[in-house]
């Protein structure tokens, strides 16, 4: 039996390891709160939580973001279990959306909030994960995915 959308599982379990190592590290090598200037004034580690969702929005929600997040990892299995061969950028796309989803739920259902630890200084962003790295990336590659196919040119 072949493997519908290959890619998709590949790139979703591949991501989701590196968000749960990266994650594991901090918690295990750092103190909450404490901050290591990679390029000091610009990149730092430093360990947080988060009880709510992107930028700390729905802060304290974490029962109702537990849901949200295991809403679209089931939607997205059954997406690529049971719905078409998605194109290459809709597999890589929903294969990280899921990878996300399923760090941050993990930590959710487990922890009670999700571990934050990438610090851009140099723009006062807000700390993030891995997980909302790899959804970030995976909506780019599903707006790639949406824009239309150009036909190809055949010369006369």
């Amino acid at each position: 039996m072949r493997l519908k959308n290959r890619l998709f599982w590949i790139v979703a379990w591949v991501a989701f390891v590196i968000d749960q190592l990266t994650k594991y590290w901090v918690m295990k090598t750092f103190f909450l709160g404490q901050t290591l200037p990679l390029l000091p004034g610009i990149f730092h580690f430093t360990y947080v939580t988060n009880t709510g969702a992107a930028f700390s929005l729905l802060s304290g929600k974490v029962e109702w973001l537990r849901w949200l997040s295991l809403g679209v990892i089931l939607v997205l299995i059954a997406t690529a279990s049971f719905g078409p061969v998605l194109s290459l950028w809709e597999q890589l796309g929903y294969g990280l959306i899921l990878s996300g989803a399923m760090g941050n739920g993990i930590d959710r259902f487990l922890l009670g909030y999700v571990v934050d630890f990438l610090d851009v200084h140099l723009i006062n962003f807000a700390v993030f994960n891995m997980a909302d790295s790899f959804i970030s990336i995976g909506i780019v590659c599903l707006l790639i995915a949406s824009f239309p196919k150009t036909p190809t040119s055949s010369k006369l």
